[in-house]
């Protein structure tokens, strides 16, 4: 059996929503692959229900969402939906384009970490990987 460490940390990288700019979003994936991380891209224009579905069936760490067309809000029902499946553990991101009036509304909502245009990968890893290890410890 694998110790937890040597485990690969799981991410769901999605899109909720009518958003179909996903750039971003498979440049993420590439990059959080070549970091070691196992990375299940769900595609464009995704409900919140089939988010949650993949991310239960995945076993997944984290749930990163790109948002550039205003679904970010839709963030906050995947957390809620993961609490009612009794899957809290799992972190829930948001990356793109939001509103800095916004970002209150998805911290108090559950939303883990946000990253606006600009954060880099190191930055967006090293969050990851700290606070997947400060789950996995507690």
């Amino acid at each position: 059996m694998q110790q937890r460490s040597e485990i690969p940390i799981r991410v769901l990288i999605g899109k909720v929503g009518l958003d179909g700019h996903e750039r971003g979003a498979r440049v993420l994936c590439l990059m959080l692959r070549d970091e070691g991380m196992e990375v299940i891209y769900t595609g464009i224009r995704q409900t919140v229900e089939s988010i949650v579905q993949v991310a239960i069936q995945e076993d997944v760490d984290v749930i990163g969402l790109s948002s550039l067309a205003g679904a970010h809000d839709l963030s906050v029902e995947i957390v809620n939906q993961l609490k009612e499946k009794g899957r809290d553990d799992i972190l829930v991101m948001v990356g793109g384009i939001i509103p800095d009036e916004d970002i209150p509304l998805l911290k108090e909502g559950g939303v883990s970490a946000i990253f606006g245009p600009g954060a880099s990968i190191k930055e967006i890893v090293r969050y990851i990987q700290e606070n997947v290890r400060k789950k996995n410890a507690g």
